[in-house]
């Protein structure tokens, strides 16, 4: 099944369906339940779906053609019948709810069409999706002159309400609802005879009132001032490389990780970051401190610097005591346990960006980061091997076991953030010393001689124990990126010949997408794409990311070599970002508008 998205900071709909439209779930983010809500349909019924009717017969919605309005609006052209029927999605920025406009064109006599669903599952996610075995309710509802549902665990846990009108006495609209079980169905319907044109909006809330006004004060503003609020948003964060196809890949996951890799909370209406919020992706809803700061951010940095000021600002707050820990709830508090020498590095990288890009160094006199600097280097400092400036990991890149302790990337970020600390703060003046230790150690005890060359290793025990591996999420390739070496430094062209040459098992070096796999997943990643157009490599890049389908569009985690589909890790939002940012980056991209606002 493939899927178009869309969404905004509240609510996400990650699962669209390309061959007939219909919306599967929609999701949000809950501090409360610490992690994501997903609204779901049946196995026979999907949440929502577009209908169309002629003399009270449903008629099939069929070759069903899509674009993408500001690389992000999904909007859909198809036939029903013998009657021409299109429809847009719009999540509108800032509201806690979504529209649907649909459209009919051709001989409407006796032709209805609308939306009817049922929303008949309610799952919790973070990384696995459990069923809330909880009562639904379906009433009646002055708030919005037509029904609200809501679902409750004693008290309200959430309510979805759709507005089509304030005013039903003037209207032609017929809807209705029913309630069997605990499985909601619902329909409403516009007469095309009277009306060529029917917008729907459905607003999320705590509990019946919330939920009723927020799809009435979208209704209010009305469906072409959303629409260009939200075109005008959008526009003005699109970046060009100047090349169409090239352009497309890049806006629509930068917008997909904007608005996949983080959000708000519906209960308590906070800032927080998540791995992606499609349940599509398999660790979904939860906190990497290396996937939101060292992939996501550059690109959400590229697009909206104060997004990226309110992503320090949670990190540094909700998230810093268990920075390095493998992975979080959204709460801050642990999920899976394991520490991660990258991650615990990815705070200070993020925030060296940020203050070199916007050239805010006020940011570094908050507390909260000062505190938590100090926290980083605590935990660093009990990671240091007791002789050598080296500091080890229990777990690689991939979240996956450590062969040996001591790996070269990781050592790399160490250095990095010494070094960058040093030039920050007076007071840290001295690491800059340290950085260099580790720069020496490196080059001293990760650098070994295979068939006659020096190469760094990706890791080694520093007793004997070496190994000739790389992992995309944290690769060698990325040396010079952070400035540790060259692109002509003969060592790190040593190391890339190897991981990349045929007799590298996972190279993919005889295939048409000849990027780097690894054991976590053994075909060419994306994030291998981007580390390869982050490492001089970007013309052969260019051209793997022309044979690259992903996932519809979308940055999975690996793709098959031959036809460019994604074979694991679909809707992954913090990897699209580090795609994004990895494109802008190698062809020199720049902001597509200026300050003006955009006209329909």
């Amino acid at each position: 099944m493939s899927y178009f998205v869309t969404g905004n900071e509240y609510v996400s709909l990650p699962t669209i369906r390309e061959d007939n439209a219909a919306v599967e779930s929609v999701t949000f983010l809950h501090m409360g339940a610490k992690g994501m809500i997903e609204l779901a349909g049946t196995s026979d019924v999907p949440l929502l779906m577009p209908v169309v009717y002629v003399n009270g017969r449903e008629i099939p919605i069929e070759d069903v053609r899509w674009e993408r309005r500001y690389h992000w609006i999904p909007q859909f052209f198809a036939r029903a019948g013998h009657l021409g029927f299109e429809g847009v999605y719009l999540a509108p920025i800032g509201e806690r709810g979504f529209g649907v406009r649909l459209t009919v064109k051709g001989d409407t006599d006796g032709v209805t069409f609308g939306i009817k669903g049922c929303w008949g599952t309610t799952f919790h996610s973070v990384n696995e999706s459990k069923l809330i075995d909880a009562p639904k309710f379906a009433y009646d509802s002055g708030w919005n002159h037509a029904f609200v549902m809501d679902q409750r665990a004693g008290l309200p846990l959430l309510a979805f309400a759709p507005l089509y009108t304030e005013r039903p006495e003037a209207g032609s609209i017929e809807w209705r609802y029913a309630q069997t079980g605990n499985d909601i169905t619902f329909q409403f319907t516009e007469s095309a005879e009277n009306n060529h044109e029917f917008v729907l909006w459905f607003g999320l809330g705590f509990e019946e009132v919330a939920a009723a006004t927020s799809a009435k004060e979208m209704f209010r503003h009305g469906w072409d001032a959303k629409m260009r609020e939200t075109a005008n948003w959008l526009a003005m964060r699109e970046r060009t490389v100047g090349d169409a196809t090239l352009d497309a890949i890049l806006n629509l996951n930068l917008f997909f990780s904007f608005f996949f890799g983080g959000g708000e909370t519906l209960d308590t209406e906070e800032f927080v970051l998540v791995t992606s919020r499609s349940p599509r992706y398999y660790v979904s809803a939860a906190y990497w401190d290396r996937d939101s700061l060292l992939w996501s951010f550059p690109a959400i940095l590229l697009a909206d610097s104060e997004t990226a000021r309110l992503m320090l600002n949670y990190v540094f707050t909700r998230q810093i005591r268990n920075a390095g820990i493998h992975s979080r709830y959204i709460d801050g508090t642990v999920l899976e346990p394991g520490f991660e020498l990258d991650e615990l590095c990815a705070p200070v990288i993020a925030l060296t960006r940020y203050v070199e890009e916007t050239g805010d160094v006020r940011i570094l006199k908050d507390e909260a980061v000062r505190a938590g600097i100090d926290v980083i280097l605590k935990k660093l400092a009990a990671k240091r091997h007791r002789e050598v400036e080296l500091y080890e990991t229990f777990l690689q890149p991939t979240d996956d076991m450590r062969t040996y302790p001591y790996l070269t990337y990781n050592n790399v970020l160490v250095w990095y953030i010494l070094k960058k600390l040093s030039s920050f703060y007076p007071e840290y003046e001295h690491l800059r010393e340290t950085a260099e230790r580790v720069k020496s150690a490196i080059l001293q005890r990760l650098v070994r001689e295979k068939d006659g060359k020096k190469l760094f290793v990706w890791s080694s025990d520093l007793d004997g124990g070496w190994d000739i591996y790389d992992e995309p999420p944290g690769s060698l390739l990325l040396l010079p990126f952070y400035g540790f070496c060259s692109l002509d430094d003969p060592v790190w062209k040593n190391t890339t010949e190897v991981i990349r040459h045929r007799d590298y098992p996972f190279s993919f070096a005889d295939y048409p997408i000849a990027e780097i796999g690894c054991r976590h997943a053994p075909y060419p990643w994306v994030l291998s794409i981007a580390n390869s157009l982050l490492s001089g490599a970007w013309e052969k890049a260019k051209r793997h990311l022309s044979l690259c389908r992903f996932d519809n569009g979308i940055a999975c985690e690996s793709v098959d070599p031959v036809t460019g589909e994604s074979r694991t890790g679909d809707a992954f939002a913090t990897c699209a970002g580090f795609l994004a940012f990895a494109i802008d980056t190698a062809f020199n991209g720049k902001r597509l508008c200026g300050s003006e606002e955009i006209s329909f």
